[in-house]
């Protein structure tokens, strides 16, 4: 288990808006529909993804209030979120918020918590509405991160990666990590170049990694208000689950399941060989500064 049991949590922290739809048609399924929207941004033909088991779900009826599941506010322990995705959201988000917030003010930058919210099946924001169907995903514009927890569910089941608690946590840390981007002033890159191996948008993705990996590094020594360590010393276990979920999400793995085949030029997150290396170049380092994937040459090889 990653947490620590007895870690204090502030369910306040982040909004659950589960259960509290407009009501109407929505996807079922979490994130496994993500892959369909991946393939249109990759060009791929979301057809040929039928075979994968990975396609469009179900629509289900689901009203305000009518969500089943377990309200956010009864995380309130390191326990919990062992034992509860939510709760594991939420702890994550803290033990983020513990990390960058203390550590950006000694480059004389000073940074805000970003929103959090948990939703099931859609979800307004200031970027418009957005269904499960476009996974985790950070929005400039209300600086919140959004996450339906069907998609963690999704990440294991059809992406690969393996079941442990880090996996998870590293989508979280990854997403806080484009509001610290925000922050910071790089986010903006991703406009430029369009898509492609050396990207601006490949580029600030693998920055995020970068940075979730900076968390990861610096994780066990984060603390809740009275002072009780958030987590654990990650094991090479776990560090092979943080990997397992940088991999899955690779451009070309996703375009070599869905295809059989692997196009860079429509690369916008990166391979999954290098989601991995940025996120082990921030766990190695715990130093920001060596996460400058703007001006790297060779994204293959962080520091190089």
């Amino acid at each position: 288990m990653s947490f620590n049991d007895d870690a204090k949590l502030d369910s306040s922290r982040i909004r659950d808006s589960r259960g509290r739809g407009r009501g109407g048609k929505i996807a079922a399924g979490g994130g496994g529909i993500i892959v369909v929207l991946l393939a249109a941004v990759l060009g791929i033909n979301p057809e040929m993804l039928s075979g994968l088991g990975l396609g469009s779900q179900p629509g289900v009826e689901q009203g305000p209030g009518d969500g089943a599941a377990p309200a956010i506010s009864e995380c309130k322990t390191g326990s919990d979120a062992n034992e509860r995705t939510d709760c594991r959201i939420l702890a994550t988000t803290e033990s983020l918020d513990g990390f960058w917030l203390d550590y950006l003010p000694q480059y004389d930058v000073a940074v805000q918590k970003p929103g959090v919210e948990i939703f099931g099946g859609q979800v307004d924001t200031a970027c418009g509405a957005a269904s499960s169907a476009v996974g985790p995903f950070y929005c400039p514009a209300d600086q919140v991160a959004y996450f339906d927890t069907g998609f963690f569910a999704d990440l294991h089941t059809n992406y690969g990666a393996d079941g442990g608690a880090l996996a998870e946590e590293y989508v979280v840390a990854h997403e806080y990590g484009h509001h610290i981007q925000n922050t910071i002033g790089t986010l903006s890159a991703s406009q430029q170049g369009g898509t492609g191996a050396t990207s601006g948008s490949v580029r600030v993705e693998l920055q995020a990694d970068c940075f979730a990996g900076m968390w990861a590094a610096h994780a066990a020594n984060t603390k809740d208000a009275s002072g009780t360590t958030f987590m654990e010393p990650f094991s090479k276990r776990d560090l092979a689950s943080a990997l397992s979920a940088a991999s899955a999400v690779g451009d070309d793995r996703i375009q070599e399941a869905a295809t059989g085949q692997v196009n860079p030029e429509g690369w916008t997150h990166g391979s999954s060989a290098q989601r991995q290396a940025w996120f082990m170049q921030g766990y190695s380092t715990g130093d920001i500064n060596t996460c400058d994937t703007l001006s790297a040459g060779n994204l293959d090889k962080p520091g190089a």
